[in-house]
């Protein structure tokens, strides 16, 4: 569950640096940052893609 946490926190810093670097930096910082967001973006889906691919866990009983 915390994994799925994990993802949720990359995906809303990815939504915070772009907006960050679209509207207050330029050059090469702006593609700097973007290239960070993109890879949280990608690394926070690939987690997803892995929990629901992963389907639901088997309880101990």
């Amino acid at each position: 569950m915390y994994i799925s946490f994990f993802a949720m926190f990359l995906m809303f810093v990815s939504v915070l640096t772009a907006l960050f670097s679209r509207t207050k930096l330029k050059g090469f910082w702006q593609k700097l940052v973007l290239t960070i967001s993109f890879i949280c973006l990608c690394v926070a889906g690939l987690i997803v893609f892995v929990i629901v691919i992963g389907g639901p866990t088997a309880t101990a009983d």
